[in-house]
C-alpha cells in the first residue's frame, strides 16, 4: 500500500480512544511519529494478536489485518523494552506491537513473560483528516484546568515493582474513600502505559471521573528522561486538582524509578508537599527501604 482509504471501522486500539470517528479513513505514505494516528497491516503469515479496543474489550487482530496504532515508547522489565527509532516509523518498514493499548516501536528488549499483543507488523503509513491535516492524539487531550487548584486531598500509590499490586491498593483506597462519605473521588493513572481496563476498573469502583497518559496527549510516559515530561505531568496534575472532588487517588505505574516517576513526584511536592502514600511492595525489604524523601523522588 502507498497512499490510500480504509473503511471507516477499521480496527482501532486503545491508545486512540479520544480520537473521533472517521467517516472516511485515509492515509499517506510519511514517517509516523509518537502520538500519530497510524495505519499498521499484520503480515498474512503471522499468528494472530490480542489487543485493546477503545471499547476496553480484548480484541483479536488477524493475519492480513490492518488496524490503527501509534508509535510509542516502553520501558518495562516484566514485559517489553520498544523504542521509536530517529526519525519516527519508515513507511514499508516492519515493527512491534509493544504493549495492548497499540504501542508499535523497534522492539529493544523482550522477557519471558507471555505476551498475547506481541507481533510483528508493517507500517501502512500515516492517517490524516479533513484539509490534509495529520491526525495525532495531542490534539483530542482535555482542556487546560477547569479552574483554580482546590483544596482536596491526594492519596499517592507507589510500587516497587511493575507488578506489586498498584492497582488493588488504589483501588482499596477509592473504595475506602466512598465508604467514608466521600461523595466525588477522581483517580489518575499518572505513569507508565495506559490500559482503558485498569483506568475503567477505578471508575466501576466509584471513581466520579479517571484519566491516565492518553489523556493528555502521551501513549506513554516512557522514555526515562524524556525531553516536556515534567510539563506534562503539571497539565495533569493541574487538570486534576482543579476538578470538583473531595479526593484524588494517584496510582504510579511500573517502579518507584520507571516510567518517570521521579519527574512526576517532584511535580506532585510542589503542589501537595504531604500526599497521603501507600507503598504496594512485593516484598518487606524493598517497602522499608522505599522513602518519599529519598533524593531521587
Amino acid at each position: 500500500m502507498t497512499n490510500g482509504h480504509l473503511p471507516a471501522d477499521v480496527k482501532r486500539t486503545s491508545v486512540l480512544r479520544r480520537v473521533p470517528s472517521l467517516a472516511e479513513v485515509r492515509f499517506r505514505s510519511e514517517c509516523g511519529e509518537e502520538g500519530d494516528v497510524c495505519a499498521f497491516e499484520l503480515p498474512i503469515d503471522a499468528f494472530p494478536v490480542t489487543v485493546e479496543a477503545p471499547t476496553g474489550r480484548v480484541m483479536a487482530i488477524v493475519p492480513g489485518d490492518v488496524f490503527l496504532a501509534t508509535p510509542g515508547h516502553r520501558q518495562s522489565t516484566k514485559w517489553v523494552d520498544g523504542k521509536i527509532p530517529a526519525g519516527g516509523l519508515t513507511p514499508g518498514g516492519h515493527y512491534w506491537v509493544l504493549a495492548e493499548c497499540g504501542l508499535v516501536g523497534e522492539l529493544v528488549g523482550n522477557s519471558p513473560s507471555e505476551k498475547d499483543h506481541l507481533g510483528r507488523v508493517k507500517y501502512v503509513g500515516k492517517v490524516y483528516g479533513k484539509g490534509g491535516w495529520d491526525l495525532n492524539i495531542r490534539q483530542f487531550a482535555v482542556p487546560g484546568p477547569a479552574g483554580p487548584n482546590r483544596n482536596m486531598a491526594v492519596y499517592l500509590v507507589l510500587g516497587t515493582s511493575g507488578d506489586s499490586g498498584k492497582t488493588t491498593a488504589g483501588l482499596a483506597v477509592l473504595r475506602t474513600l466512598r465508604m467514608q462519605g466521600h461523595a466525588i473521588v477522581t483517580a489518575l493513572k499518572a505513569t507508565g502505559t495506559p490500559s482503558l481496563e485498569e483506568i475503567s476498573r477505578y471508575r466501576d469502583f466509584g471513581a466520579a471521573q479517571a484519566f491516565d497518559c492518553v489523556d493528555f496527549g502521551l501513549p506513554a510516559t516512557d522514555p526515562l528522561g524524556r525531553d516536556g515530561i515534567s510539563e506534562a505531568f503539571d497539565r495533569m496534575l493541574d487538570y486534576c486538582l482543579s476538578l470538583p472532588a473531595d479526593a484524588l487517588v494517584v496510582e504510579c505505574g511500573g517502579d518507584l524509578f520507571g516510567a518517570n516517576v521521579p519527574a512526576f513526584l517532584k511535580c506532585l511536592r510542589l503542589r501537595r508537599p504531604d500526599p497521603k502514600i501507600v507503598l504496594a511492595a512485593t516484598d518487606a525489604r524493598r517497602g522499608c527501604s522505599a522513602t518519599w524523601g529519598s533524593p531521587s523522588a
